[in-house]
């Protein structure tokens, strides 16, 4: 189709259509128009604008009833004429709008919703071709009228209709006619300009604002784009009408107009101070609800548009709208934690960018109202944490902070207030509850030498607490961060003082101002805070210093450091011992508190010791915490806080041992040591102090038995000629009063021989490996690759000789006896004898030492001290076992106490006892054979005949029994027993006889499986006798001989029917067979 580019090429084109459509209103003729119209270009339309325009107007303007077909065309070729072309009239401009409105007026039948959405962009497309001089003139007073109608229209649209596109179409429209308008096109209003505009809708600011307020908080069915239109159009025209910098400009008087415009000056509002202030206090009412809708409004757009209303209006409306940003601010901070990622930066963006502008700062009545939110937010943090679910307390908790980070520098303004810090403090103390109902905290015990010099000691590791009000981890942490905002930005000292007042004030509150206390460290030495703005001024190392000094003295002090957190009556005794005799203090060299310890409870409940274990934890967290906060600083004060640390770190309850290990890890790295073993060795020379003394007023410091502990628990060899003094000094106390410490001291010597084994296991061990790689070449010696005569002939007269021997054809048995046990009650050769007489490594020699004091205590009344002599025998023996000379006769002064341990104690004892002789064994080697044999192996067999019925006929209950458990101790290591002692054929045959009845299909599993392993053992002793003796017990195979002359082989085992110990021979059996094929294998 041929474009039109001149005007009068054009008008010919177009003038046949026109009249036509003149003379006939139909939408056909409109529509023939518009076809004419597409081919005339821009330039061109826009000379012959009002001509097009006139039929076009005319149409709308037809008498009679209101076709809607033909308006509705006619809208549709206006709009398309007027984005073609620009209004260059304002007479056009004005006209146009008036009947673009009348198009929507009265009538016998309501419009259509097509009819309406060409309405309104029609008129959207006629604000946007008005020039800038012609677009301002519709904004004078004269024209009031006609923008109101316009107003009046499109609010009625956007609020009553249900479609969405109509309602979105008639809010942009409207924000267009309010010079709002984002495009690119209208250039932004100079200060007259906005001022005059201003004026103008100051007049339909409370009818705009009311019904953009509804459309806001409408049915949540019409979607979120007319929500979101509305809240852009509300703050638009709201930040327009009551911006600070034009109602600072308002004069005092309003304007006199001309007598013409008398009716219209009497509409026109004047912006003045009683003005502002009635229309703050109603948009106040009506952002509250809209604040109240949007903040939990299902799209996220929505939120994030409220974000940009909060901004907008803290922007522009700070002073004027003052007594509304309670609820934006509420909107804005809560925002924080949206679900939505988009709405979470913009939110964070938006307060960067409040913080950066100090927009609270500079307005003092802003930081009052966030004064007062915070003052209302923490009267009811308590109540809002112990009815809210998770999610509405971490909004809840969110808002707090955000509060804080807001207020920043100005956060004194709150703290110096009473009444606001106690508030605060109060609502922290009962959010930062802690559930100590849990009884696991306290049955949670450190055995023995659990955890001992683990690598895995980890710094920064926080126990996981468990609140009374609150599960979720989230909250937590935002408490975390209220408190280190608290510190960065708060007074100190004025923060410590209340805080400790709170400490000392209850028991009920320690636990959390505890808390408190370490994250006001952190916070104020600016570790893992995360702020919106700089503080002003930073405190110094000699401020933190001086806070943290204060803060460990309260936490070390007596009454607060030695709880009750067991009902052991050995700690117990200890807890509660200063309390009776005299003060005991924190420090080794550290003076005596006036404060005398309250008497405790006889009968402390779980309850109260779950606390006091939280208590410790937590006060332990805050050294380690003080430590990263002053970092080598820290130094100077670890004669007051290393010493009391390493006592909790040989705690009993396992959560405060590795709290405290935790600690003495962050510890060693804030101070530079690099690890907690250089930490004690580089201080050891005042631990050792505090330890001796403590030693010598062993009822005044019972606990410096765990400090030695600790620092043989975690250090190396390097450490022992620093504490040798101080063993001695145990080994001495221990002589003194074995009934009362024994236990205690136990402990400390089973860590020292553990230390020993650690340290120098490899000397140790040496011998064992070489024993065993002699043992197994023997055991598992393919043999000869081929059977020659010669052999055969030795074989048949070794077999005469034995069978000589068996029928008791020999000159004298008593000679070969008397010989033989000399030879066993030598000790094997070993390098010690080649040495002579050395004397014995320190290390070696201090094992003998303990030992000898095991021996005396083998037979103590308790239970409990016998189990652990047992424990520290073991050890002793491996540290001496290289050292033959001395070993053995350690362990000929041992055997009788510990054979009374196996054959006549708790069963518990027995168990123990039991395992020590497995190690005796592989120590001691043949030396304790005959002693075995004679004293020990029968009971054991005895034991075991008689208690297999019992457990062939138990239930599956019976394997938690100690008997199960003893049972299963003695046939896992009696074959490895036999195989060590290298004992006799009738001791074999003891123990077979013995083990062979647990091979039955009605025992336990697990005792079938220990009886299978002391057979595979015989096997490795003597494998012809193991096999004769199964298949005596049942051969599930005939043997045919290789010749006839040869006779048939019979077994006793032969014939028999299946029965329960069938399985388990076969399978042995089958070992066997594969043991014997692969030794006479050839080598590859």
């Amino acid at each position: 189709m041929a474009v039109f580019d001149s005007p009068r090429d054009a008008f010919g084109a177009l003038r046949p259509a026109c009249v036509q459509l003149t003379r006939v209103q139909t939408a056909e003729n409109v529509w023939r128009l518009a076809a004419r119209l597409a081919a005339v270009s821009g330039p061109a339309l826009q000379e012959l604008q009002e001509y097009v325009l006139f039929p076009l107007r005319f149409a709308l303007r037809a008498p009679g009833p209101r076709r809607e077909r033909l308006v509705q065309s006619a809208l549709q070729c206006m709009t398309s004429v007027l984005a073609a072309t620009a209004v260059r009239r304002p007479e056009l401009l004005q006209e146009l709008l008036a009947e673009l409105c009348a198009c929507l007026g009265p009538g016998p039948a309501a419009p259509s919703e097509d009819l309406k959405l060409a309405v309104t962009e029609a008129l959207r497309t006629l604000l946007h071709s008005a020039s800038g001089d012609v677009s301002l003139s519709l904004y004078q007073p004269a024209t009031l009228p006609l923008l109101a109608s316009a107003v009046s229209l499109l609010l009625g649209l956007a609020e009553r209709e249900k479609a969405k596109q109509l309602k979105v179409s008639a809010l942009k429209c409207l924000q267009v006619l309010v010079l709002q308008c984002d495009c690119q096109e209208h250039r932004p209003l100079g200060d007259d300009e906005a001022q005059q505009c201003g004026d103008l809708f100051a007049s339909f600011l409370p009818g705009i604002s009311l019904s953009l307020s509804r459309v806001v908080t409408g049915d949540i069915k019409q979607g979120h784009k007319p929500t979101v239109a509305a809240i852009r159009l509300f703050y638009l025209i709201v930040g327009l009408v009551m911006a600070d910098a034009q109602l600072a400009r308002v004069p005092k008087s309003k304007e006199k107009l001309p007598e013409k415009q008398s009716r219209v000056s009497e509409v026109l509002v004047h912006r003045g101070p009683d003005w502002s202030k009635s229309t703050a206090k109603n948009l106040s009412l009506l952002l509250c609800k809209m604040v109240e809708f949007s903040s939990v409004h299902p799209h996220w757009k929505v939120r994030l548009e409220l974000v940009e209303l909060v901004h907008h209006l803290l922007r522009n409306c700070s002073h004027s709208l003052g007594s509304s940003f309670t609820h934006l601010l509420k909107a804005l901070v809560g925002l924080v934690n949206d679900e939505s990622s988009e709405v979470q930066s913009r939110c964070n963006e938006v307060l960067q960018c409040i913080a950066e502008q100090k927009i609270i700062a500079q307005s003092r009545a802003l930081a009052d109202v966030l004064s007062e939110n915070l003052h209302s937010l923490a009267t009811a943090l308590p109540r809002l944490m112990s009815s809210q679910d998770d999610m509405g307390k971490v909004s809840t908790l969110s808002l707090l902070l955000g509060y804080l980070k807001l207020l920043g520098p100005k956060i004194n303004i709150v703290l110096n207030s009473t009444s606001h810090l106690g508030r605060l403090s109060k609502a922290l103390m009962q959010v930062l509850e802690l559930d100590v109902t849990d009884v696991k905290i306290v049955e949670h015990r450190q055995w023995g030498c659990e955890g001992f010099l683990q690598p895995a000691v980890q710094n920064g590791r926080c126990q996981r607490k468990y609140f009374r009000f609150f599960t979720e981890e989230k909250v937590f942490q935002l408490l975390q961060q209220v408190c280190r905002v608290l510190g960065y930005y708060g007074n100190l000292y004025l923060l410590v003082d209340h805080f400790m007042g709170l400490y000392s004030e209850s028991a009920m509150y320690r636990k959390q101002a505890a808390m408190v206390l370490n994250e006001l460290i952190a916070g104020a030495a600016g570790v893992g805070v995360d702020v919106l703005q700089e503080r002003e001024v930073s405190p110094s190392m000699d401020d933190l210093k001086g806070s943290v000094t204060s803060i460990l003295d309260e936490y070390t002090d007596q009454a607060n450091w030695y709880l009750i957190t067991s009902i052991d009556t050995e700690e117990v005794s200890h807890e509660q011992l200063p309390a009776h005799h005299t003060a005991l203090p924190a420090h080794p060299e550290g003076t005596c508190s006036t404060i005398l310890l309250p008497s405790p409870e006889l009968h402390a409940t779980a309850r109260t010791m779950n606390s006091n274990i939280w208590q410790m934890c937590i006060q332990l967290e805050g050294v380690g915490c003080f430590a990263a906060v002053l970092g080598k600083e820290f130094r100077l004060l670890l004669l007051s806080a290393l010493y009391p640390v390493l006592e909790k770190a040989g705690d009993k309850t396992l959560l405060i041992s590795e709290t405290a290990l935790g600690t003495l890890a962050d510890v060693s790295e804030a101070c530079g040591y690099g690890s907690v073993q250089r930490l004690i060795n580089d201080n050891s020379d005042y631990l050792v102090n505090g330890i001796s003394l403590g030693l010598r007023q062993l009822a005044q410091q019972p606990r410096a038995s765990r400090v030695l502990d600790t620092m043989l628990r975690h250090s190396d060899a390097s450490l022992l000629p620093l504490v040798e003094d101080v063993i001695q000094d145990v080994l001495s106390t221990l002589d003194q009063c074995y009934n009362s410490q024994a236990s205690t001291f136990l402990g400390v010597l089973h860590s020292l021989v553990t230390a020993l084994v650690q340290w120098f296991g490899s000397s140790c061990s040496e011998e064992q490996q070489q024993q065993s790689t002699k043992c197994q070449s023997r055991t598992l010696d393919p043999g000869p690759q081929a059977v020659t005569a010669r052999d055969m002939e030795q074989f048949f007269l070794d077999y005469i000789r034995q069978k000589q021997i068996a029928e008791g054809d020999v000159p004298d048995s008593g000679d070969e006896e008397a010989d033989e046990v000399p030879t066993l009650a030598k000790p094997e050769p070993s390098n010690c004898e080649t040495e002579g007489e050395a004397p014995l490594p320190s290390h070696a020699q201090l094992a003998k030492d303990v030992l000898e004091r095991c021996i005396h205590l083998l037979s103590d009344g308790s239970l409990h001290v016998r189990l652990k002599v047992l424990d520290v025998l073991e050890l002793c023996v491996t540290v001496l076992h290289p050292h033959g000379n001395h070993l053995l006769p350690m362990a000929h002064s041992v055997w009788p106490a510990l054979v009374t341990r196996l054959i006549s104690d708790d069963p518990l004892a027995v168990l123990r006892a039991f395992k020590v002789l497995c190690t005796l064994a592989q120590k001691c080697g043949d030396f304790l054979r005959p002693r075995f044999s004679r004293d020990v192996l029968p009971k054991l067999t005895s034991s075991l005949l008689s208690q297999a019925p019992a457990s062939a006929r138990a239930g599956p209950v019976y394997t938690h029994t100690l008997a199960f458990k003893l049972q299963l101790a003695v046939l896992q290591g009696l074959g490895s027993l036999c195989t060590k002692l290298d004992m006799g054929k009738s001791d074999l045959n003891k123990v077979a006889d013995a083990c062979l009845i647990y091979l039955s299909a009605k025992q336990p599993r697990k005792l079938q499986e220990a009886a299978q392993s002391v057979f595979l053992h015989l096997m490795a002793v003597d494998p012809d006798w193991t096999w004769l003796l199964l298949t005596e017990t049942c051969c599930p195979q005939g043997y045919e001989p290789p010749h006839a002359s040869l006779q048939p082989v019979q077994l006793a085992g032969m014939g028999r029917q299946r029965n329960e110990l069938t399985d388990n021979v076969g399978l042995l059996l089958e070992r066997l067979r594969q043991r014997e094929s692969g030794a006479q294998e050839p080598p590859p």
